[in-house]
């Protein structure tokens, strides 16, 4: 981890919070309005973007202009920016477009800030539920309608106990998907469709595994930040460090990691 000072830090905490302010207001402009319509930026499946997607980035982009401009930016809408800092920050505006367009709560927004190692700190914003968690610099917390109260994973139980979420049933391709089936029935609950906020319930104690494939970076980075500082763990499906998205197995604690991970790899 890059050496920053306790003053650096509170800055780099602030700015995350106010970056979740302005994307928190941006999304819920078009949350649920008459009218909303998504383009398709894929030709083989719809993966959607909205008006509302383009601007939360832009609020963000504006405001990290202002406060961080020696920073880069990689976010989902936009071209990357280049920065001097050695420190990016890593968004995604609305993480779960599909869910948005549906008019489910459980879409969120994605903050990061990562330096040459990966994220050192991260939030987990949900907007309609006005839950936000966030992890990282010495920090595991969620503030949301039932207060303030600290994150802490799940500790070690057998994976025949445990509740695993996924975004797709089909995870990913037809091999992946095969691979997913393996774990999955031996699992006590298996539970779809939550995007990034099956992460945040890693990192509050509620779920055990949360496994898909296909990921971006921004998809993962603020997810790894909250859920370590939780004391959980993520990594791809070989054990690896994960930052650049992929095959993503976000786990409770280590042994739970390693059961599931024996049987993707069956």
């Amino acid at each position: 981890m890059t050496d920053l000072s306790q003053t650096e830090r509170e800055d780099l905490i602030a700015t995350a919070h106010a970056l979740a302010d302005v994307a928190r207001e941006a999304t819920l402009l078009h949350f649920r309005s008459e009218g909303l319509t998504a383009d398709n930026k894929e030709s083989q499946r719809f993966d959607p973007v909205t008006v509302a997607d383009k601007l939360s980035e832009e609020r963000m982009r504006a405001l990290l202009a202002t406060r961080r401009p020696q920073d880069g930016i990689l976010g989902e809408e936009y071209a990357p920016v280049a920065g001097t800092s050695g420190l990016t920050w890593v968004l995604d505006p609305i993480d779960g477009t599909r869910g948005y367009l549906s008019g489910t709560p459980t879409w969120g927004v994605l903050i990061s800030v990562r330096d040459a190692g990966g994220p050192v700190y991260g939030i987990i914003d949900q907007p309609y539920i006005r839950e936000r968690f966030e992890g990282g610099f010495g920090r595991a917390e969620v503030n949301g309608p039932m207060g303030r109260r600290a994150l802490k994973a799940r500790g070690p139980r057998p994976l025949s106990e445990a509740i695993l979420f996924s975004t797709f049933p089909e995870v990913g391709t037809a091999e992946e998907g095969a691979a997913f089936r393996r774990v999955a029935p031996k699992a006590r609950l298996v539970r779809y469709g939550t995007d990034c906020y099956a992460y945040a319930l890693i990192a509050a104690g509620q779920i055990d595994l949360v496994i898909e494939a296909g990921l971006q970076a921004y998809d993962v980075q603020a997810p790894i930040a909250v859920i370590e500082a939780a004391g959980g763990i993520v990594t791809d499906w070989q054990g690896r460090p994960c930052h650049g998205g992929g095959r993503v197995l976000a786990a409770a604690n280590r042994e739970i990691h390693a059961e599931a991970l024996a049987l993707l790899n069956g």
